[in-house]
């Protein structure tokens, strides 16, 4: 894993690290989000999904907790499993069947499927200073890292 670290103070900047990220984004990935509530999880997947040339409105998928987003040649599952109670959950739900080799999945709360074998490409962490500014800690695969 090769790990990057981007500060954040202001929605410029996580518009740009989105940008940055977007850049390496290909079929079948698996990409974590986890933070506080608040730290700017779907923010951050509406400015991927921005720099992608994605044009209609990202909502958080809090209630429905999947949001399915078609930009271009991929299909972005997004999830948030914030209200997930146990793990066992992703497989009652029927979630497992959104991975596919022509789609990106992206899921915020990763740690409530704790347990099941489902190994990111890429984790994002996003923490909050006394200054509410963001720390992006994104660790990538090496095979994903563009040369």
């Amino acid at each position: 894993m090769n790990t990057l670290h981007h500060k954040s103070k202001n929605e410029n900047d996580t518009m740009r690290i989105a940008e940055l990220m977007s850049r390496n984004l290909k079929q079948s990935m698996v990409i974590f989000l986890k933070g506080d509530l608040g730290a700017g999880k779907t923010t951050f997947v509406r400015f991927l999904l921005q720099s992608l040339g994605y044009k209609e409105k990202v909502k958080s998928p809090t209630y429905n907790l999947v949001e399915v987003h078609r930009v271009g040649e991929y299909t972005i599952n997004h999830f948030d499993l914030y209200r997930f109670g146990t793990p066992e959950e992703w497989f009652s739900g029927g979630f497992d069947e959104y991975l596919s080799s022509n789609s990106i999945t992206i899921i915020e709360w990763p740690e409530k499927i704790k347990g099941i074998k489902l190994n990111p490409d890429i984790f994002v962490e996003i923490s909050t200073d006394q200054n509410n500014e963001r720390d992006f800690q994104i660790n990538m695969v090496e095979e994903w890292l563009n040369p």
